[in-house]
């Protein structure tokens, strides 16, 4: 990887999931920082349906280091979705001392 760190898009079902995926992320180290934007309206093909629903966004911010490993494991063991929304855009700039923090809080 060329890049240390990660914006990571998760769907969630509502506010409540949201926190508890966003708490247990933080909790765990395994992301630094979430923040959880509410409602948005999501239109999408599932099981040969086109769907709508109202849904949670969770961005999260973390290290992409351990991203396959621990990072998706823990929230798919979280999410209740069958196949949930999990990707991970690669930050390639940012304030060094916000990077630096996000080494500090994610660090074992």
């Amino acid at each position: 990887m060329d890049f240390k760190y990660l914006v990571i898009l998760i769907t969630a079902p509502s506010r409540e999931v949201a926190d508890e995926i966003a708490f247990r992320l933080v909790e765990r180290k395994l992301a630094a920082c979430v923040n959880t934007v509410v409602p948005i309206s999501s239109i999408y093909a599932w099981e040969g349906k086109v769907t709508r629903d109202e849904e949670v966004l969770l961005v999260v911010k973390a290290r992409a280091e351990g991203f396959e490993e621990r990072f998706v494991p823990a929230v798919q063991e979280l999410h209740p979705y069958e196949v949930p929304e999990i990707i991970a855009l690669p930050i390639v700039m940012g304030l060094g001392s916000y990077l630096s923090w996000m080494d500090e809080v994610t660090t074992e």
